[in-house]
Order: structure tokens, then C-alpha cells, then sequence
């Protein structure tokens, strides 16, 4: 499902919805059964996979891999550039978040980051660091705070 105020340039399974006010860019590949809701961007340089959840008002930048099962909070940001300048090249730093991963809200992704496997990051989060398979973090810088039982 395409929400008819979408502007959906890549392919997009049947069973993935895409709602209001989204921008997904032409090269953009996303997976089956995923829900992206109202106001997200997703550019070129992306890879979704199967079961994906993102909320509202998030951003999905060029060199992104979001991994099957992953939960991506409302308003979540993430950076790709480490010294961004207008209208300067950059080095892309990717970031990737791996199967049953978690962001709460509100957090803030660095680039060149790996989120583990499973791993849950807490609300309003700044993430500086990997984040292990299993982990629980949180805080400002995000720091561990216990392993999850799965």
C-alpha cells in the first residue's frame, strides 16, 4: 500500500505500506512487510529489509543498511558525514543496523555506526559507539547498560 500523498520513486512490495508525505528515492530497496509511516525520507544508497519498522519523521540517508525485524523510532536521526559543509564533498560513513535491532525515539545515530543484532537503544539516546549484538544502551553519550534476554 502506497499512500496516495507518497511519492514513491523505487519499487515497493504489496506488502509493505508507505504512508503520507514519504519520499523514497529511485534506487531505494526496500523489503516485504515493512511499515514506513508519514513523513520519512529514504535516498538512493539504502537497503531495507523484511519486517522493518520505521515511525514517523525519519530520515534514511545514502549508505544505510537496516537489517530484517529492526524497529526505527519516531524521529530517530541519522548523520552520514562527520564535518558536514554546504555544498562540499564528504566521505560517507555508513551506518548499519542489524536483524531485531531497536532505536527508541528521538535518538541520534552517528555515522559509520553498527547497531548489533538485537541490540536496544534507549530514548533519546546519542550513539557514538558500535552497540554489541544483545545489548542495552543509553544516555548521552549512549553507554551499556545490561545485556537483553531474548
Amino acid at each position: 500500500m502506497i499512500h496516495p500523498l507518497a511519492d514513491c520513486q523505487a519499487p515497493i512490495p504489496e506488502s509493505t505500506r508507505v504512508w503520507q508525505f514519504c519520499v523514497v528515492l529511485p534506487k531505494a530497496q526496500i523489503g516485504e512487510n515493512c511499515n514506513i509511516c508519514s513523513h520519512c525520507m529514504i535516498e538512493n544508497d539504502v537497503r531495507i529489509g523484511n519486517n522493518v519498522t520505521i515511525k514517523n519523521g525519519v530520515q534514511i540517508w545514502d549508505g544505510m543498511t537496516i537489517e530484517d525485524n529492526a524497529f526505527i523510532g519516531s524521529n530517530v536521526t541519522f548523520t552520514n558525514d562527520k564535518y558536514p559543509r554546504s555544498k562540499q564533498s564528504f566521505d560517507l560513513l555508513p551506518i548499519t543496523i542489524k536483524k531485531g535491532a531497536t532505536i527508541g525515539g528521538g535518538s541520534s545515530i552517528i555515522g559509520g555506526i553498527t547497531i548489533g543484532e538485537n541490540a536496544m537503544i534507549g530514548i533519546g539516546s546519542v550513539v557514538t559507539h558500535d552497540v554489541p549484538a544483545g545489548e542495552l544502551w543509553y544516555g548521552n553519550p549512549a553507554r551499556f547498560i545490561r545485556k537483553i534476554e531474548i
